[in-house]
């Protein structure tokens, strides 16, 4: 088999910069090198293409994309995969397809997958629809609710709103406000008192526009895969229930808790009975159509006394090899490098 050439995109203009980062190294350092010859490329925090590095972490907690030769990408699908020098013109490389391990906006919410539909390169990851109502939570649980699934009571803040004493006494204490669209839990908060609730909108404003109040949801968090393979066939993974998340200093599953802190652990499979593991599998490749996915996503649950309800769907979800998307495939018999290698083929095809 000839060696398939891949640009790993990493780094990007969210909040998330540093994740992206991170879970590229991993990407990068597990596909097999007798298959895979890697081009990486950075996307500084402004957005400027350059030329990457095959370890962008450099044994930093929170690296940065520093900088580089200003690389592009052809648009003209005549040229497809062709990168260039944007100083002299030169042609770099031309690679046979793109894995954007970006996560957030401007990399994970369609606008990179736009980009990639328009200069025909093949690409790992959702298409611009999934990606897009996938980012963003309002749409996620509209197109989920409509296919049957639960969800929370949620009330949207457009901008310039507020609460009314209806939507309080409907959502009731303590509620979660979330940017709409955003990732990694950046911009949550947990709101005990209403007091508090302003200073909760405002941090989430920093990141999006768009708010989400929702009610508490009282249950076990439950993490699960979904993997289309190159024949088209989807297949759910092994449920994931993840332990200690309320005990955090953040009360939640909050940022440092997933990626300063130890304080969380997995258990795979979840410890539910049979019949719960079969429906939480069918209701996450039931959401996974919903927004209209390809190639993956992570689709995450709350378990509780009336059953799963959904917490939200992430179509380019973290990637280390300890990352919970990985690990419940590692469970489910499918390594870290041969999901890659499914990934990366079925994006071929």
């Amino acid at each position: 088999m000839p060696v398939i050439r891949i640009a790993v995109l990493y780094g990007g203009m969210s909040t998330e910069h540093s994740i992206s980062c991170i879970s590229a190294a991993s990407v990068m350092a597990n596909l097999p090198p007798e298959t895979y010859e890697v081009v990486p490329v950075g996307i500084t925090r402004g957005g400027v293409w350059v030329e990457g590095e095959h370890d962008p972490v450099r044994g930093e907690a929170l690296p940065v994309v520093q900088g580089g030769r200003e690389i592009a990408l052809s648009v003209n699908p005549l040229r497809k995969g062709q990168l260039f020098d944007v100083a002299t013109g030169e042609q770099l490389t031309q690679v046979d397809v793109v894995f954007p391990v970006l996560h957030g906006k401007y990399g994970e919410d369609g606008t990179v997958q736009g980009l990639l539909e328009l200069a025909g390169v093949p690409y790992v990851g959702p298409g611009v629809l999934a990606s897009a109502c996938g980012m963003d939570k309002e749409y996620t649980k509209k197109l989920v609710s409509a296919a049957g699934i639960a969800i929370t009571r949620e009330v949207v803040l457009r901008a310039g709103e507020e609460l009314t004493e209806e939507q309080r006494e409907y959502l009731s204490l303590p509620v979660f406000v979330k940017p709409a669209n955003g990732g990694s839990s950046i911009g949550v908060s947990k709101v005990t008192r209403w007091e508090d609730l302003a200073a909760a909108v405002e941090l989430a404003r920093e990141s999006d526009g768009k708010v989400i109040v929702e009610a508490e949801l009282t249950g076990t968090e439950v993490e699960v895969g979904v993997l289309e393979r190159p024949d088209g066939t989807v297949a759910a993974s092994l449920p994931a229930q993840l332990n200690g998340t309320g005990e955090s200093a953040e009360g939640f599953y909050g940022f440092e808790t997933k990626y300063l802190e130890d304080e969380v652990t997995a258990t795979i499979p979840a410890p539910y009975a049979e019949d719960v593991l079969d429906e939480l599998r069918t209701l996450a490749v039931t959401a996974y159509h919903a927004i209209g996915c390809k190639s993956l996503a992570r689709v995450d649950f709350f378990v509780t006394e009336h059953g799963p309800v959904l917490n939200e769907i992430n179509t380019m979800p973290g990637f280390t090899a300890i990352s919970m998307y990985p690990q419940v495939w590692a469970a489910s018999g499918v390594s870290y490098p041969e999901l890659l290698d499914v990934l990366v083929r079925t994006a071929l095809r």
